[in-house]
């Protein structure tokens, strides 16, 4: 379905414009990104795949128009094109390489060196390849964004410390209960940030009474034997175990809220932490007196020393990533130009076989092997000529090939085919 003015586009939603409920309406589920990839597919997009986090969903992949990429986005999600355009960020061919170049080593992380994001574009991308929807332009670009980040994470300090959200939700509970350690913990949903919530619980508070529930109790029962000092509740026991907390942190990856009003007590303070995304705490709860509320934007502004420590890395950062980024990109303008100089050489090679059918006949003992041998040299010479004139900075790769199937009456659609 594309063309010769097909780019590649990197369009979505992040924590830089939109608010945590915003972030929330474009969100994709892991249903909904497969939906998305498979039709994709069947409309004949070659390269693409989908990030969705709770900074950021993404889509980046080869279009004519980036609104081919953003009304696929607003099908699947629940954000419109209006919302979209208000918040969004759309970016196109070097400036979409070099968004996913910083995403991927932690520099535009919502805080600074989280390298979170990297396993994140590793699963997303190991997903729309088993769906069938990658090409080897994306697979030589993550490969390069992968060796980037593997050497921003083992020769900088850009990740030294601790910090991430779930260790940010510890340390706002730190800083703002006083006797934290006393206090009924209670974290709700065992994903990702919900394991983390509670192992930097144990390592950062003395705090024994932390409970930990949630819906599929098994995965409770085998974290809980790993690590004995959490408490398994029951979910059946949910709005109980809420109006027995002092803190909830909530972790849940639904679609729709898990906290509502009716689980709230209304005779005691409690501090709600919501880690999800989109939001899984009802906005009701929001208006509640007794309830202090805060989300993943709220936590992602808690600085330290650390993130001190990380911003004199950037420069380092950035030099690597330069590093890999022109390894890409020169990898990128030889395959731009390959397709046309073997297309050149099977013209050549097509001429070659024709005057040497023309001389055998019209000569007497002619030296077949001999006069292969020379024009080959000739066509070796030539096509090794035309790969510097393409080489060369001041060179237009595309009026070149142009000119080149003009004269040899090779078809652009076969060349773009070819890089494709």
């Amino acid at each position: 379905m594309f063309t010769e003015n097909t780019n590649f586009y990197n369009i979505g939603v992040s924590y830089v414009k939109a608010d945590a409920h915003t972030r929330g309406k474009f969100s994709l589920s892991k249903e909904n990104q497969i939906l998305l990839l498979k039709e994709a597919k069947e409309q004949g997009f070659n390269g693409i795949f989908v990030l969705s986090t709770c900074n950021r969903t993404e889509i980046i992949g080869f279009a004519d128009h980036p609104f081919q990429l953003i009304s696929m986005l607003c099908k699947f999600s629940g954000g419109s094109v209006e919302e979209f355009a208000r918040v969004s960020n759309v970016y196109k061919n070097q400036e979409a390489i070099q968004h996913l170049f910083r995403m991927g080593t932690g520099l535009d992380s919502q805080i600074l060196g989280d390298y979170e994001i990297v396993g994140q574009l590793r699963q997303a991308f190991k997903q729309a390849k088993k769906l069938g929807t990658t090409n080897a332009y994306l697979e030589r670009l993550l490969n390069a964004i992968m060796q980037a980040s593997k050497r921003v994470k083992n020769e900088t300090k850009l990740s030294s410390g601790t910090t991430s959200v779930s260790y940010a939700a510890v340390q706002y509970i730190i800083k703002n209960l006083f006797d934290y350690n006393s206090k009924n913990i209670l974290v709700f949903g065992l994903g990702k940030m919900g394991k983390h919530t509670c192992k930097n619980l144990a390592e950062y508070t003395q705090n024994k009474t932390v409970s930990l529930i949630n819906r599929t109790e098994e995965k409770v029962d085998e974290f809980v034997n790993e690590h004995s000092e959490i408490r398994k509740a029951n979910f059946a026991d949910l709005t109980s175990e809420v109006r027995n907390a002092d803190v909830l942190v909530v972790s849940t990856g639904a679609d729709i809220p898990t906290i509502t009003e009716a689980h709230i007590p209304k005779d005691k303070d409690i501090l709600i932490l919501d880690l999800s995304m989109p939001e899984n705490v009802c906005t009701d709860v929001k208006k509640l007196s007794n309830v202090t509320l805060v989300n993943v934007d709220e936590l992602s502004k808690i600085t330290d020393e650390t993130l001190a420590v990380r911003k004199q890395e950037v420069p380092l950062a950035e030099a690597i990533i330069k590093t890999h980024k022109d390894e890409f990109n020169e990898w990128l303008s030889h395959r731009k130009f390959i397709p046309a100089i073997n297309a050149l050489k099977q013209s050549l090679e097509a001429i070659q076989q024709d005057e040497i059918n023309f001389h055998k006949k019209k000569i007497n003992n002619f030296d077949e092997i001999q006069a292969e041998a020379i024009t080959s040299r000739f066509i070796q010479k030539i096509t090794t000529q035309f790969v510097k004139h393409l080489k060369s900075e001041e060179t237009s790769v595309n009026q070149s090939i142009q000119v080149m199937t003009q004269v040899f009456g090779t078809t652009l659609d076969t060349i773009d085919a070819e890089n494709n």
